[in-house]
């Protein structure tokens, strides 16, 4: 490899994670809407013809998420479809820690996302809110505030049914 040639085989902004890759049928509306609703940054993008987004990044405090605009071919080919393309079923939920899911969560309504659980404590430790946004994704925002022992998580999880 040439010296000025050296670089990450995994970039640090993807060393420990899976980075998830949604599709969606409008993504520069999904991305204004993450960044109104969590506080997104806008990182890149790659725009296509016709304006349409061929790709784009954007994070979440330190989480990244991938993101582009479905279509029609692709989803025909089943491969990469949104979900409405699935009538609105999705077999992926985004988990994402925040520092405090309450305002999150008021944000996001404000915003124009389905709240389908309101944030609550939840017994593995976490302060929890579960939401769809308006292109059909599931979401799980947390806030960590216990640290639950193995035995203990078990016996909550029963607990709770």
């Amino acid at each position: 490899m040439a010296e000025n040639a050296i670089h990450a085989e995994i970039p640090d902004r993807y060393r420990y994670a899976v980075i998830p890759h949604i599709m969606v049928d409008d993504a520069a509306a999904a991305i204004d809407f993450y960044q109104r609703a969590f506080g997104a940054r806008e990182d890149f993008r790659l725009d296509a013809p016709g304006g349409r987004v061929l790709h784009a990044e954007i994070s979440i405090g330190p989480s990244v998420l991938m993101l582009g605009d479905a279509s029609v071919d692709e989803a025909e080919a089943a491969s990469f479809a949104s979900p409405r393309a699935l009538r609105g079923g999705t077999s992926v939920t985004l988990h994402v820690f925040v520092p405090d899911v309450d305002s999150l969560a008021e944000r996001a309504a404000a915003a124009g996302a389905e709240i389908l659980q309101p944030p609550k404590d939840m017994f593995h430790g976490d302060r929890t809110v579960i939401l769809r946004d308006p292109s059909g994704h599931l979401w799980v925002f947390l806030t960590h505030v216990e640290d639950v022992p193995e035995e203990e998580l078990r016996r909550r999880m029963a607990a709770a049914g």
